[in-house]
């Protein structure tokens, strides 16, 4: 068997048998995953992806040998409908606009189901690249300002700020260079007058 993920013939019994005999303890493959990349000191998602990527070469036959009998099989995957995705996209947004990461958006959404995270988190940044008008509509329909123009409107708010700041420290020089003006002026004048005096 030609490697998957760079997994051996060898390591890939090893992970089949580990998810068959867990899948069989009632465990779940989210925890499977996590605990199979603890053990092995693999990417959770890495072993996830082998995984799904084995059970999709049926064409080899070391795969089906491998397979055979462990009762083992890849859901079959409903693509989220036009409601439903702009459903989940309106509360990554919401969430979003809290100060909330989409990382943390799409986890809270998706209860720690690690494969609905994914799912959530690609539809996300497939709308996100291909479709911004969409976030832009969205973003409108609840009531959210652009974060572009909101980031420009922090900027401009610090604009301000700083050269608030800097007029207001400018000031204070301005008068203390006006005392001290007034004093050597005066200090001047008074040298004249002894010079004077003197002659």
């Amino acid at each position: 068997m030609n490697k998957i993920n760079g997994y051996t013939e060898d390591e890939a019994k090893r992970l089949v048998d580990y998810i068959s005999v867990g899948k069989r303890q009632g465990k779940t493959l989210s925890g499977l995953f996590a605990s199979y990349a603890k053990k092995t000191g693999r990417a959770k998602g890495s072993v996830r992806n082998y995984y799904y990527a084995l059970l999709r070469s049926t064409g080899d036959e070391r795969v089906k040998k491998l397979l055979s009998g462990k009762e083992l099989k890849a859901e079959k995957i409903t693509p989220f409908s036009e409601e439903e995705t702009d459903k989940i996209l309106k509360e990554i947004l919401t969430q979003k606009s809290k100060g909330v990461s989409v990382r943390r958006a799409v986890l809270n959404l998706s209860k720690g189901d690690d494969k609905l995270m994914l799912r959530y988190q690609n539809k996300y940044r497939n709308v996100a690249g291909k479709q911004p008008e969409r976030i832009e509509r969205l973003m409108r329909e609840c009531g959210l300002k652009n974060s572009a123009d909101e980031t420009q409107r922090r900027i401009e708010e610090e604009i301000n700020g700083l050269y608030d700041k800097l007029a207001a420290s400018l000031k204070e020089e301005n008068k203390r260079l006006t005392v001290l003006i007034k004093r050597l002026t005066d200090e001047n004048a008074l040298l004249r007058l002894q010079l004077k005096n003197n002659m």
